[in-house]
């Protein structure tokens, strides 16, 4: 498609007449995927598409690279639901072609019959003339560790209903141990539990296996533990722990997976000497992070050139969320930290026509890059940090779902920054924020006053 170039001149737009659409890709392809049958679209020349159906086994999809080349096709768009896209575009791009997968939202058109056949052909039309853009998609070699850490974001997420119905056969037995301990699955919690299982039943010999680092005292604990030892919710008590154990196994196993494919990633970058950890972040800690922490933001930093796990809000998971979801070469994929803002579904979508406002709410999204950087925004609301008085200042004013996002979207700003031009976290103290906020102010109070005529003099 043909760029006009325009100027603005005393609000008159002077614009080139309009030339009309022109063919960008002239070796495009078009393919709708579905369960059973893949439709692909090739041009025939002379205004004449070629369309053909294949089947889904994986020599139906070699078939289809030799098809396209047979036609000289170089680009492919292809359209599924699902994961059925998956294998189809491993394998072109394994035979060199460039793939987009594009989103059903930009291949709606007039209202009709829809069949296959036409989305095909539709796709490929849209593609030829350059009017389709692909998914975000990581770098190759980091999809293997996304797809690995996602299923261990999953195992987790199965393991938590088994410790909801521990608490549950505790609390039908009137074990009030959730009472008695900040965290049930904390190690004074897991003793007890475990202690439970094994057939103890004296409530002062149970407050005798209290971690010393525990708040409660041992007589606080042994009231707590006081029940009817009921022998049903016993069985549902033992076989919750079991599962538990069963998914902490499986947990444990993914992450020495995970370890041994970080070890084979990136191998020829140079990392250099990690950052040292500020003391306020050397003692915090996630439940469900990886053992070996130190090892993980090694490589992260080798992969990266920088360390996530430093920004305030973020540690290991997180940063190991943020860099496999959106990869370390952002600059190429996003040209701004607008367009980065915009694909997480932290910045609004400002929709005007007529010079009239008709929305500017952000999009909703199951971004899980987007999602992390709220679980960060989250975690800094009551921190000594930047971030935390940011959002402070806008839960006032817009309230604490709005404030989440828009801390959200700075912290995104700033991990952009970090990852395209490689450097490092550098935080103001709250009291240097609170400085450059009021001269910020100060300077838009100036603007204001001089665009209304006043002279604005401190008192």
């Amino acid at each position: 498609m043909k760029k006009r170039k325009s100027k603005r001149t005393k609000g008159i737009e002077e614009a080139r007449p309009f030339d009309g659409l022109s063919k960008v890709n002239k070796n495009a392809a078009g393919v709708d995927i579905g369960a059973t049958e893949i439709v692909a679209c090739v041009s025939g020349g002379d205004e004449v598409q070629l369309v053909k159906a294949f089947g889904n086994y994986t020599v139906d999809l070699q078939s289809i690279g030799e098809w396209f080349r047979k036609h000289e096709v170089k680009t492919v768009a292809m359209e599924s639901t699902g994961v059925y896209w998956i294998p189809l575009f491993e394998e072109l791009e394994r035979q060199g072609f460039e793939c987009l997968l594009i989103s059903s939202r930009s291949l709606r058109k007039v209202a009709g019959q829809k069949t296959d056949v036409e989305d095909a052909q539709w796709i490929q039309t849209l593609h030829s003339y350059g009017l389709l853009k692909g998914s975000f998609r990581p770098e190759g070699d980091l999809v293997g560790l996304r797809t690995l850490l996602r299923h261990r974001t999953q195992l987790v997420e199965h393991r938590a209903p088994h410790i909801q119905h521990m608490q549950k056969a505790l609390l039908q037995m009137n074990i009030q141990l959730s009472q008695a301990v900040t965290d049930v699955m904390g190690m004074t919690g897991q003793m007890i539990i475990r202690a439970i299982v094994a057939g103890l039943r004296d409530p002062e010999e149970l407050a005798s296996l209290r971690d010393p680092g525990c708040k409660h005292s041992e007589e606080e604990i042994a009231k707590a533990l006081t029940g009817t030892w009921r022998e049903e919710h016993l069985y549902v008590l033992k076989q919750s722990l079991e599962l538990y154990d069963f998914y902490t196994g499986k947990i444990e196993a993914c992450d020495e997976e995970i370890s041994r494919q970080y070890g084979m990633t990136r191998l020829d970058w140079g990392s250099g000497e990690l950052p040292v950890v500020p003391d306020k972040k050397r003692h915090t800690h996630s439940k469900n992070a990886p053992k070996d922490a130190r090892e993980i933001r090694e490589h992260l930093y080798r992969i990266n050139g920088v360390d996530l796990s430093l920004v305030d809000g973020f540690g290991i998971s997180l940063a190991q969320t943020v860099t496999m979801e959106v990869g370390s070469n952002v600059g190429e994929k996003f040209p701004t930290e607008k367009h980065f803002s915009r694909w997480l579904g932290l910045a609004p979508k400002h929709d005007i026509t007529g010079g009239k406002v008709l929305s500017n709410h952000t999009l909703k999204t199951k971004n899980r890059a987007g999602q992390a950087f709220r679980m960060a925004a989250q975690s800094v609301k009551k921190a000594d940090c930047p971030f935390g008085a940011l959002y402070r200042r806008l839960r006032s004013r817009l309230g604490p779902a709005q404030a989440t996002v828009a801390t959200a979207h700075a912290i995104a700003r700033t991990v952009y920054k970090m990852l395209k031009y490689k450097v490092e976290y550098d935080p103001l103290s709250v009291n240097e924020y609170q400085v450059k906020y009021e001269e910020q102010q100060v300077k838009y109070m100036k603007k204001k006053a001089a665009k209304l005529g006043y002279q604005l003099v401190p008192a």
